[in-house]
């Protein structure tokens, strides 16, 4: 498991490695100095031979304190090292201080201007170690303009240059993966991205990753991140498997490493089965229920079907109006079906050894989808189950609650999952959503709104976010080689609904937290195992290949 932190965690786990008197902030900094330099040579061995040329950007805090160490370990390996300084060298942090003194005896400080910057003669790289972790507000116009890429055309074969970042692309703010740029979202001329792009080739960061490598325009920033082991593990989070929820103020990534052997029988129940064990009945693993909308709108609740019962539930029905039955039973094998007048008690329909619900796709808005929704979430374990049901609410089902969504919150249960997308979201959290989202970060965003809520939440998007009511969180995001832009496309989002109900339907399946971790994997790779020309439907049928391909 890997943890990601926020720039007040990094900031504890190495004050704590300090104070306990194992190791010295100018020590931190020489391993984190020593780090980026190994990773450099072995991202472009090439370096590693004959003469170079590198400019050293260093900052008025820590972070150019690395860079001092950088630029010095750079020139005692033969290359040609030109440092710029933006600030007073006499203001540096102590540690910051000692480094550029170390520094001084073997060349000169420069100012950090675009003119200083660009007026020498074209380097091999440029290391950006001049704002890292921490920063909240917009660059100063002459740093921009120093790290700007268009700034670098003034010299010959300018594409030959390579970039590393310290921590971050400076600009950059790690704890929400956004650029303080200072412009106004509400601008109606506002454009998301920078007038100036600060884009690294490779990006080092110590001990752990960081939010913001993973959120917003961070991973386009950022390109590659690699993180370099600086001695403080022993004072950050124990690393475990993923079994657990996270705990309330702890982000976990969900990663390919999560999902590999061993794994934890919890993941994916079906696995329990055909490794020593036999039997086994299909209400062993759940009964999913289906809602589907009427005539000429059952599509999305078939494509949530049929992730259910690809994901592994023992059995799936879909419900829906008397007059589409022939529709839908046109289109439908596997997946069972029954009909639901709108003035039926669902216990009609259903019995009671239906043990997950999906609820929203296609289903309509309005009244009746809202008195459906607490229909559902009114119902508790039965005598065939020890667990109340998996409620999972989407499209529809969020969206009929848009004008009271604290009439929606007032019935929710712990084992119930909310997955808007960012326009369903702002539907029920207004004031944390777009412009009036300001300073927080979209994790902190969906923490308050679980909270609030009451349950666990799955904002979708290229960087989803997942949190649970107690705080804990998760981020799952396709980017670093795992884009998927034909993911989005339509259904894909009733896939992953279904995905959902039909993971957490088993009586075994784990926390419903990790569940939707879990969902957010196979969903992407699903994607990724098709390729591109995905439409929503070719997604529960790439699901058996992912879970071969996991040893499942």
């Amino acid at each position: 498991m890997t943890e990601l932190l926020t720039a007040a965690q990094m900031r504890a786990i190495e004050r704590a490695a300090i104070d306990s008197g194992d190791v010295t902030g100018l020590e931190l900094m020489e391993r984190a100095g020593q780090g980026v330099v190994d990773a450099i040579l072995a991202e472009w061995p090439e370096l590693a031979q004959g003469s170079h040329r590198a400019l050293v950007l260093c900052g008025p805090g820590n972070n150019g304190g690395d860079g001092f160490v950088i630029a010095r370990l750079l020139a005692e390996a033969g290359w040609s090292v030109s440092l710029h300084l933006y600030g007073a060298a006499e203001k540096l942090p102590s540690d910051a201080k000692a480094n550029c003194e170390r520094w001084c005896e073997m060349g000169e400080v420069l100012p950090l201007t675009p003119s200083e910057v660009f007026g020498g003669a074209r380097p091999d790289l440029i290391v950006d170690a001049v704002f890292g972790i921490g920063l909240t507000r917009p660059l100063p116009d002459d740093v921009a303009l120093a790290l700007d890429r268009k700034g670098r055309n003034g010299w010959k074969r300018a594409y030959k240059i390579k970039t590393v970042a310290v921590d971050c692309p400076s600009g950059l703010d790690l704890d929400r993966g956004m650029l303080p740029d200072g412009r106004d979202p509400e601008d109606p001329d506002f454009d998301p991205w920078p007038h100036t792009m600060n884009v690294a080739d490779l990006t080092v960061t110590f001990h752990a990753p960081k939010v913001g490598h993973y959120l917003g325009i961070g991973p386009t920033l950022c390109s590659k991140v690699k993180v370099v082991d600086i001695g403080v593990d022993a004072f950050g989070v124990e690393q475990g498997g993923l079994v657990m929820p996270p705990e309330p103020d702890q982000i976990r990534l969900v990663e390919p490493v999560h999902m590999r052997r061993p794994l934890p029988l919890s993941v994916w129940p079906r696995s329990q089965l055909g490794k020593g064990q036999v039997g086994g009945h299909k209400y062993d693993h759940g009964h999913v229920i289906v809602f589907a909308g009427g005539v000429g709108r059952g599509g999305a609740a078939r494509l949530a079907a049929r992730s259910a019962l690809r994901a592994g539930a023992g059995l799936v029905t879909v419900l829906c109006p008397p007059s589409a039955l022939i529709e839908n039973a046109c289109q439908l094998n596997a997946v069972m079906l029954r009909s639901l007048r709108k003035d039926q008690a669902l216990d009609d329909a259903v019995d009671a050894r239906a043990n997950s619900f999906c609820m929203g796709p296609g289903m309509g808005i309005g009244d009746p989808t809202r008195a459906r929704v607490i229909e559902v979430l009114g119902r508790r374990a039965g005598d065939a189950d020890w667990r109340d049901p998996v409620v999972v609410l989407d499209a529809d089902a969020l969206t009929s609650f848009a004008d009271a969504p604290e009439e929606l919150f007032a019935h929710v249960h712990s084992r119930t999952i909310l997955t808007p997308h960012e326009g369903e979201f702002a539907r029920l959290f207004p004031d944390l959503s777009g412009p009036a989202r300001k300073d927080l970060s979209k994790v902190d965003a969906v923490r308050q709104a679980a909270a609030r809520a009451g349950c666990i939440i799955l904002l979708k998007g290229p960087d989803t976010v997942i949190a649970s009511p107690q705080g804990g969180a998760s981020v799952h995001a396709a980017v670093y080689g795992r884009e998927v832009p034909w993911l989005a496309t339509a259904g894909a989002g009733d896939v992953l609904a279904g995905l959902i109900a039909g993971l957490a339907a088993p009586q075994t399946s784990g926390d419903l937290h990790g569940m939707a971790e879990v969902a957010a994997y196979l969903h992407v790779e699903s994607a990724r195992s098709f390729g591109p020309g995905l439409i929503a439907e070719d997604l529960p049928e790439q699901l058996p290949k992912v879970l071969r391909e996991l040893g499942l």
